[in-house]
This record gives C-alpha cells, structure tokens and sequence, in this order.
C-alpha cells in the first residue's frame, strides 16, 4: 500500500467541494463548491492551491469544465449553464424538470469533448436518475435513465471505454465507448464496494489504466487495478473525500476534494481540515481530460 501522505492544499474549508479539472491550456485548476452554487479557479504552486477567483452561478453546482474558447460550461442545478469568456451566463438546455427535486451531480468530458452529466435526488432515492450527454448541435443524448445516484465519471487511456459510477449501488460501472461516434455498449459492473466500506464518488483514470476512486465516509482514494482489483491506498485526513482529478504540467499531482457536508461537531473537532482541497505525489500520470466543445455559438447556447 502507498506511503504516499496528501497534504492540505487549500487555506479555505468547503462545505462540498467537489469536480477538481485541470485546464492545462490556461494553467488553472477548477472546481465546485456544490451547495453555494460557486465555480473556484486557482493556480498550483508547489503542491498548494491558490484560489485566484470565485465565481456564483446558480443555487447548486454540480460540475464545471473549461470550454474550447475560454468559457466556462457549469452543471447548474436543473440546465446546463454556459459563462462566456467575459462573463456572460447563457442558459442551456434544461436536464432536470422544472419542480423536480433533483439537480445535478458530478459531470465530465468525453474524449471528443462532449459533456456528459449525472442526476441525483435531493428527497427519497428512486432509482430513476439520469446520465445525459450534450451533443454538439444541442441536443441531449440519455445514456442511463436507472441510476439512484449518479457520479464520477472518466474514460480509458485507449478511449474504448467509460468508467461511471452509481454511489448509492456502491459500483462503478464499465462500458464499451466510441468517441467519434458516441456509441456505447451495454454497461457492465466493473467493481463495487462491500456494505461498511464507504461509497464510491469521483474517480480519475491514469495512464495505465487504473482507476483512482475518491470513498466517501473512508477517508481514503484508492487505485484498482484494470481488473478492478485493489491496489493501492491514499488516506485522507477527511473522512469525506468527494473526488480526484490529475494536475500539473506533468498530470502527476493528484488532488483530492473533500467535504464538511454530512459531518456533526464532532466530526469537524476530530477532522478539523474536513472542506480543504489536498494534493499528493503520484508516479504514474493522468489521462488529459479535454475542454468542451461548448461555445456562445453552440446551437444549445445560443442567446435568445
């Protein structure tokens, strides 16, 4: 198991921090703090991370990705959300039914540069949550409408495969991909966590091909192998950690959100950096995560 200890990256706490990008072309990381709705930007310098800006979207954020022409396209809480290079929100296509109570979750970009985005529940789980994946002329494309809580999301180093979660399954699921096309095979339990262990929530691939899952309630990111075996171990001084993403000019700086949602006084004395964001020293680098091909000139943007 690894001796490898991450270190507290961020001064300031979030309540659920969470979606960690690398926009390699601009130098910046991004992430979100679901609850307050806020898209951060930050650079990072020897292994911290230094906000430099802070941008408010909507009630609840669920994902943020950098755009091709130096936007910002953000999984607000029931549309997809396009902030343009001088700020500019432009509302997009609407995911979540008006009145639902549902909104948003974890979302990424396909090797081609479409947007995919889950759906959870903010009441009782049903079992009817939805991945949907925005296609360039503007249309949206569901991938699974029986998810209960749908989450990390990444692709293989070889692009033939997408690796999905369902939290509350506790599994990680696995299909067949085609990124010029977009087709997709049937799904396919990769690995699923026992009961007790914690749930599966955000999850990078390296360039071996091993999958890097943030376990919330563990404390822990920990690497399967391809076969979905386990084979490594990160532990994080925050029993909540949310999710990972690759950093860096070489992609191998891990950084790891975490979260103080969901954690009683207790908790926050014993885990008093619960909320920072962490980054560790990995030996074998990320899979580059492109930009959206999202734009102001989008058919799925455009303002009315």
């Amino acid at each position: 198991m690894s001796t490898t200890t991450p270190v507290r990256a961020t001064s300031d706490a979030y309540e659920l921090a969470e979606g960690p990008y690398w926009d390699a072309t601009r130098g910046r990381l991004l992430w979100v703090d679901i609850p307050a709705g806020a898209v951060h930007t930050g650079e990072l310098v020897d292994g911290s991370i230094q906000p430099t800006s802070e941008l408010v979207v909507d009630d609840t954020v669920g994902a943020v990705v950098p755009t091709v022409d130096g936007g910002l396209l953000v999984a607000g809480r029931e549309r997809l959300l396009l902030v343009t290079s001088d700020g500019t929100v432009l509302e997009g296509p609407r995911v979540v039914p008006e009145g639902d109570d549902r909104r948003h979750n974890d979302g990424s970009t396909d090797p081609a540069g479409r947007f995919v985005v889950g759906t959870l529940s903010l009441a009782e789980p049903t079992g009817r949550e939805t991945l949907v994946r925005l296609e360039d002329d503007g249309t949206l494309t569901v991938l699974d409408d029986d998810l209960w809580l749908s989450n990390g999301l990444g692709w293989s180093a070889d692009e033939d495969r997408m690796f999905s979660v369902d939290s509350l399954r506790r599994t990680v699921f696995v299909r067949t991909y085609d990124p010029p096309s977009g087709a997709s095979g049937p799904r396919h339990e990769h690995l699923r966590l026992d009961d007790g262990d914690g749930i599966p929530d955000g999850l990078a691939v390296d360039t071996a091909d091993h999958l890097w899952v943030a376990v919330w309630g563990a404390g822990e990111v920990r690497r399967y192998d391809p076969d979905g075996r386990l084979d490594d171990v990160i532990e994080v001084s925050a029993p909540n950690t949310s999710s990972v993403a690759f950093a860096g000019e070489d992609l191998r700086t891990l950084v790891i959100t975490t979260a103080r949602e969901d954690l009683d006084a207790g908790q926050l004395r014993d885990f008093p950096a619960s909320g920072h964001l962490f980054t560790a020293r990995v030996d074998v680098p990320g899979v580059p995560v492109e930009a959206a091909n999202a734009s102001a000139r989008s058919p799925a943007f455009v303002a009315s």
